[in-house]
C-alpha cells in the first residue's frame, strides 16, 4: 500500500510487549530514495534519547483499534540498542553497530535497495558481510535526510521555482519513495502535484530547495494524470 508520510506522524508504536512512543519523523536516502529509518519519540520511556528504528523490524498498521504500527522487537531489545547520541549526524560506523547488534543484514551491501534485494528482510549477516561491515567506520553517510525537515522546501524547475514539499508517497512494503507531494499555491490553483524522484536532480539543503528535471509546462501537462492514477487528488492514504 502506498502512504503519505504525513499521516503516520504521531501514530503510537507498540512493541511486542508494550508501547514504545510515537512516530516522530523518518531518515531517508536521498539517493536512493528509500526510508532507512523511523526516528521514535518515546516519552518518559528514555526520555532525552533519540531511537531509530529500521523497517527490518516494522510490523503490520492496526486502524481499526486506533493509529498503531507495530514493531517487532522487545522494550528492552530498543532500550539496549546503540545510542545515537554519540554519532550525529547518523554515520556508518553508527549504522555498523546497529545492523551488527539486530543481526540483520546490511543494505549497503549488495546493489539492491536493501543490500541484496528490494525488501528489508531479516536475515543474519554473512561472514563476507561482517568483514565488509569494518570498511566503513567513522564515515558519515551525508545522504540520509529528515522527512520532515525537508516539508516546506520549494521546488526549483527548470523555468522557476512552484509550491513547497507537504509529503512523501512510500510503499509500506520495501518504504521506497515513489512520489514527491507538492502543494503548488497560487502558481496552479493549489492543486497539489505529484513527482516522481527520477526527475529529483538534487536537494539543496543550505537553499532548501529541491531541484527537478521539469519546466512548468512539462508539470501542468502531466498533473492531472498524475494525481488521478495516485489516487483522485487525494494522495494520503492510497492503495496499488
Amino acid at each position: 500500500m502506498l502512504r503519505n508520510l504525513t499521516t503516520l506522524y504521531g501514530y503510537k508504536l507498540a512493541a511486542s510487549d508494550g508501547d514504545i512512543g510515537r512516530v516522530k519523523d523518518f531518515y531517508f536516502d536521498d539517493k536512493t530514495w528509500v526510508i532507512r529509518y523511523l526516528v521514535a519519540d518515546t516519552g518518559l520511556w528514555l526520555a532525552g534519547r533519540l531511537v531509530l528504528l529500521a523497517p527490518h523490524a516494522f510490523g503490520r498498521f492496526d486502524e481499526v483499534e486506533g493509529k498503531v504500527m507495530l514493531i517487532n522487537l522487545t522494550r528492552q531489545q530498543i532500550e539496549s540498542s546503540p545510542s545515537i547520541e554519540s554519532h550525529k549526524p547518523v554515520s556508518r560506523q553508527y549504522e555498523v553497530e546497529y545492523y551488527r547488534y539486530y543481526g540483520w543484514p546490511a543494505y549497503w551491501n549488495g546493489g539492491a535497495m536493501w543490500g541484496l534485494g528490494g525488501y528489508p528482510v531479516v536475515l543474519p549477516p554473512s561472514r563476507d558481510e561482517l568483514k565488509a561491515h569494518q570498511q566503513y567506520h567513522h564515515r558519515d553517510d551525508k545522504h540520509l535526510r529528515s522527512a520532515h525537515a525537508i516539508t516546506g522546501y520549494h521546488i526549483q524547475t527548470v523555468d522557476g521555482t512552484i509550491g513547497h514539499v507537504s509529503g512523501l508517497i512510500v510503499d509500506d512494503r520495501s518504504w521506497a519513495i515513489r512520489k514527491l507531494v507538492v502543494e503548488s499555491g497560487h502558481w496552479y490553483s493549489g492543486k497539489e502535484i505529484l513527482i516522481t524522484p527520477n526527475k529529483i536532480e538534487r536537494i539543496s539543503y543550505e537553499d532548501s530547495k529541491v531541484f527537478v528535471s521539469l519546466t512548468k509546462k512539462d508539470i501542468q501537462q502531466t498533473s492531472e494524470n498524475e494525481i488521478a492514477k495516485a489516487g483522485a487528488g487525494a494522495p494520503e492514504n492510497f492503495s496499488d
